[in-house]
């Protein structure tokens, strides 16, 4: 049996924030969670990889967007947005990260990334 190592397991101690974060120049912002996961992660790549989606007029429309990040294999992952009621907005294959985790969940709430621990 092997077991799906979930960042939001690692970092789900947060709730609610203290910061806001931007991502000048773009409307988005993040929260001390998403922070300290891309931090500690070296993922900075994965808020870049939200806002690069956010030029979809069928993304940028949903004001509530769940993106989960998941191994495919070793160093492979996939990405999958949904409007929260597991409709897909987007996807995305990422033939190479050293993310540590096997998955992750990151939210986008009117304009704010946060972890689903935060909402």
């Amino acid at each position: 049996m092997t077991t799906t190592r979930n960042a939001n397991d690692h970092f789900g101690q947060h709730n609610g924030t203290e910061h806001i974060y931007s991502c000048r120049p773009f409307p988005i912002t993040y929260t001390d969670g998403v922070r300290d996961l891309v931090e500690n992660c070296k993922a900075y790549w994965l808020i870049d990889l939200i806002i690069s989606h956010q030029t979809s007029k069928k993304v940028n429309c949903q004001r509530f967007q769940v993106w989960k990040l998941e191994r495919f294999k070793r160093d492979a992952f996939n990405i999958v947005a949904t409007d929260g009621n597991d409709n897909k907005v987007a996807r995305q294959f990422i033939p190479f990260s050293d993310f540590p985790f096997d998955t992750a969940t990151i939210w986008l709430v009117d304009g704010t990334l946060l972890l689903p621990s935060e909402y």
